[in-house]
């Protein structure tokens, strides 16, 4: 539980919560027919409402293991069942939680 100001906070009660600009990521779900597309080290482009255009991110993770799609998903289409995690670092700063849509460069 956080507080807001000029509430008091008990003895060894966290009041706030940093996350440094270097863990924020881009993590989207891969169906397996697209998997071959997202490899570490590759690059992919991805917009969010209000961002500007032709923002990158370069993958570092790509979840060895299949999962089902999450209940919440932001898509505009259906999604396979059976999907992968990849995580990426953008180049610029993002807000965390925020929706992207995200595609491979060629």
């Amino acid at each position: 539980m956080f507080y807001q100001q000029g509430e008091w906070a008990a003895v060894n009660q966290p009041i706030l919560s940093l996350l440094p600009d270097e863990r924020i990521k881009v993590r989207f779900f891969v169906p397996e027919a697209d998997l071959s597309k997202y490899r570490p080290g590759a690059t992919v482009r991805f917009a969010c409402d209000g961002c500007d255009r032709g923002m990158t991110a370069k993958i570092d993770y790509v979840s060895p293991r299949p999962e089902f799609t999450p209940p919440v998903i932001y898509s505009k289409d259906a999604r396979d069942r059976l999907v992968y995690l990849v995580e990426a670092r953008p180049s610029v700063r993002l807000n965390p939680g925020q929706p992207v849509d995200v595609e491979p460069l060629k």
